[in-house]
């Protein structure tokens, strides 16, 4: 599922984000790459809070593999995107990238697992959100 949409978002690198030499805190990209994702999703209809409250259910970070390869710096104007490589059933693999004039600083792989809100259980990601990532 690699050829899906790309999401993009825009940030803009504040004092908070870096280290004392102006230097992005490795940290930071985690950061980054979560206010993507959740832009992603609000963007294919979600929130979420929404999530929650109507399917009971919610996306946690199973594992994330970075590979950091050209700082970011004080003040950069940064793209952060989001792209699905992969769904299971209670599955998913992004693909996710921080650049800077369209040059990769930072990529990486985000795997999430859809669980229930109160057992934190794995559980079948809704066929209405499968159809909001694929544009259906």
């Amino acid at each position: 599922m690699s050829d899906s949409p790309i999401f993009n978002l825009p940030i803009r690198v504040y004092f908070q984000d870096t280290d004392a030499g102006g230097v992005v805190y490795h940290a930071s990209y985690v950061n980054f790459m979560e206010r993507a994702r959740t832009e992603w999703l609000r963007s294919c209809g979600y929130s979420n809070a929404g999530l929650m409250t109507t399917f009971g259910l919610l996306f946690v970070v199973r594992s994330i593999q970075l590979d950091y390869l050209k700082p970011a710096l004080l003040d950069d104007w940064l793209e952060v995107t989001a792209q699905i490589k992969s769904t299971g059933r209670s599955q998913l693999v992004l693909l996710q990238t921080v650049r800077r004039d369209g040059v990769v600083l930072t990529e990486g792989e985000v795997q999430l697992v859809c669980v229930e809100k109160e057992t934190f259980k794995p559980v079948r990601i809704p066929e209405v959100l499968r159809g909001k990532w694929l544009g259906e």
